[in-house]
């Protein structure tokens, strides 16, 4: 029953987080259309990559077993996240675009090391732990990036700046996972995921609290609503934010 369960919780975890993923398809859009990354921000996209990259390395049979369901969605995860960053490579200005290929240059090292060390360093639980590792670190700054829009909601008293839909998938995705990884007996698993639960819950509480207070709000300037997770867009010379996940 308990495998049953793992399973279902995994498959559930896939669909929450793959709706993560796709949730800057429309920022995307605009980059395309208008042929320029404007006040938008690559760094979240190419961080969100790294994770994925460690995930899916952590998940695969002969690092932790029985986590596959992990590896599919951080596979798939890592393919998206690409299309972003090149996207971003494409279209940003030269000092945004130099600033991305650096840290595209970090990240692609990183998961190298990770990647070299535990394949021929390390082996059984001691290859496990130490991937685990890794991905947990990134995990949680994946999941901690809305931080930063949670305090902007609270400034202006407004959750414009945090679309319900993005906030609940990240809720739903987070507690999907924790529960996989606490069926699995996987702490790497259960705590970056428990942690983007509660920081879910936390932006739906806010949500509720606020969303009828939009007459209230005070407008972000331009610094504060382009930089929460790289998804401002400019409108009436301002700038409005979409929130990106994880």
């Amino acid at each position: 029953m308990d495998n049953i369960a793992h399973f279902l919780f995994g498959i559930f975890g896939n669909a929450s987080a793959l709706f993560l993923f796709l949730a800057p398809v429309i920022t995307f859009k605009r980059i395309l259309k208008n042929k320029t990354t404007e006040a938008f921000s690559g760094i979240p996209y190419v961080m969100t990559l790294l994770n994925c990259l460690l995930s899916a390395w952590y998940g695969l049979p002969f690092v932790s077993p029985h986590n596959i369901l992990v590896s599919t969605i951080n596979g798939t995860g890592a393919a998206i996240e690409t299309v972003y960053v090149l996207a971003f490579i494409i279209f940003a200005p030269k000092k945004e675009k130099a600033k991305i290929l650096g840290l595209l240059t970090f990240v692609l090292a990183i998961f190298s090391v990770v990647v070299f060390i535990s394949l021929f360093a390390l082996h059984g639980n001691t290859r496990k732990v130490f991937c685990g590792f890794a991905a947990s670190i990134f995990s949680i700054i994946m999941y901690g990036s809305p931080l930063s829009i949670m305090r902007l909601v609270i400034k202006t008293k407004s959750v414009e700046f945090m679309p319900f839909f993005l906030s609940l998938f990240v809720f739903l995705c987070g507690t999907s996972w924790f529960i996989f990884g606490l069926l699995g007996r996987d702490p790497f698993v259960a705590v970056p995921n428990g942690v983007g639960s509660v920081l879910g819950a936390m932006q739906l509480i806010l949500y509720f609290i606020y969303r009828d207070r939009e007459g209230e709000s005070k407008k972000p300037t331009k610094e504060e609503g382009s930089v929460e997770m790289g998804t401002a867009k400019p409108q009436h010379g301002k700038l409005q934010s979409n929130v990106n996940d994880v």
